[in-house]
């Protein structure tokens, strides 16, 4: 492992949002060493190879393919470097999603600093580290039916943004709380919804939340 002089972790921190990227490094900062960050897909996979980092937090979500995108660019050329998924995001498919692509975990953003520096060691250890939920659905997917492809052609069809979208407005979220979860614009939401409905041949919202609910995306 690639600590620094004092012991401490050298961790890379991925998502898309600058001002998530700033709160974490200040967190995170009494416990490990943040030695970079990205905020793209392709910026993360040149940096995570030029710095080699023994953790990397990991977005969900990001345009370009997210966090699926790092870990499958990075999976061979770097196995030694660990990724800990940190996402808004816990839904069932982009657990197991991301698990099967090569994280060692996956913890929500309503983690606290104390439990994200703790969760980011044990990850460095060799651990897996998911929350009790979470880890129920690893469980099912790898356990109990490992032979069930997590796979849906039509839910494939979808971005990862779109994916978000589309569980929040199944949730009931109007576009307005939508756009502030997801720090984006109420035309982005609408466009979204919009692309989710042509892709999936849907008229309305409403037939969009049973098709939600149906794939247990809710």
């Amino acid at each position: 492992m690639s600590e620094t002089e004092g012991g401490r972790l050298r961790v890379f921190l991925v998502d898309d949002h600058a001002m998530f990227r700033a709160g974490v490094r200040a967190e995170l900062g009494v416990h490990v060493d943040v030695i970079g960050e990205a905020g793209t897909v392709p910026e993360a996979i040149s940096k995570i190879a030029a710095s080699e980092p023994d953790v990397v937090l990991l977005d969900v979500h990001m345009p370009d393919g997210g966090g699926r995108a790092v870990l499958d660019a990075m999976r061979r050329s770097h196995p030694h470097v660990r990724f800990l998924a940190l996402s808004v995001s816990d839904a069932a498919e982009d657990v197991i999603g991301l698990i099967r692509a090569g994280a060692r975990g996956y913890v929500t953003k309503t983690i606290s600093p104390d439990e994200l520096a703790a969760a980011i060691k044990r990850v460095a250890d060799g651990d897996a580290v998911f929350s009790p939920r979470l880890a129920g659905f690893v469980l099912d997917a790898f356990a109990s039916r490992p032979d069930v492809p997590v796979a849906d052609p039509e839910l494939d069809q979808l971005t990862n943004r779109e994916r978000e979208v589309l569980r929040l407005l199944a949730r009931g979220y109007a576009y307005k709380e939508i756009a502030k979860e997801l720090y984006i614009s109420i035309k982005t939401v609408e466009t979204h919804v919009s692309n989710v409905l042509r892709k999936l041949q849907m008229s309305n919202r409403y037939e969009l939340s049973r098709w939600a609910a149906d794939r247990r995306l809710v």
